[in-house]
């Protein structure tokens, strides 16, 4: 057996233990953390924030923020899981009847989550730029890009290994764009 066959059955074993643990109260929570209409308050959130703590210059913030969302998941689809071609663990038959699926399945491929690039995206590039202004901000950001992400192993449509890779992808788009912003 080699490295990558071994790390594949780790990251299934995991996803089956962490996707068994669901009862009918987290499956009302996980399918509405799933879903991205679900946190347009928060966003509206953001946005006042941006604003008051850069008044006129927030459409800069709202175009980083953007930049960061479609780069994220550009990239995502297009240079992981059309490239990769990693079934989701609801689409794998091998495993198929084993997922707890809470909602829709998705396309067939998940390898990198897009939820977790874009969301930790975001946290990335508004963490860094409140870091000085609001305090516990970056830790509470990350906690939601957190929550948000294990919301898709919950729901049976991405492996940890998926979460933690497009994670890593989001919060590197959000350094980089956020370098951008500093110019």
């Amino acid at each position: 057996m080699n490295f990558i066959t071994s790390l594949k059955e780790i990251d299934t074993a995991l996803f089956l233990f962490l996707n068994s643990k669901h009862n009918s109260f987290f499956d009302v929570i996980m399918f509405w953390v799933s879903h991205k209409h679900f946190w347009i308050p928060l966003y509206a959130f953001f946005l006042f924030l941006s604003y008051k703590h850069f008044g006129k210059k927030v459409w800069l913030v709202v175009l980083g923020a953007v930049l960061v969302i479609v780069f994220a998941d550009q990239i995502s689809v297009h240079a992981f899981k059309q490239v990769f071609l990693r079934y989701r663990p609801c689409h794998n038959l091998l495993i198929q009847s084993q997922v707890h699926l809470n909602d829709g399945c998705g396309g067939m491929y998940g390898f990198v989550s897009s939820h977790a690039a874009n969301t930790f995206a975001l946290a990335m590039f508004l963490g860094l730029l409140f870091r000085d202004k609001i305090k516990f901000f970056g830790l509470a950001i990350f906690f939601w890009a957190a929550f948000v992400s294990y919301s898709r192993i919950y729901n049976g449509v991405h492996y940890p290994a998926d979460i933690a890779c497009g994670a890593i992808l989001g919060m590197g788009i959000g350094i980089l764009v956020f370098k951008i912003y500093q110019l």
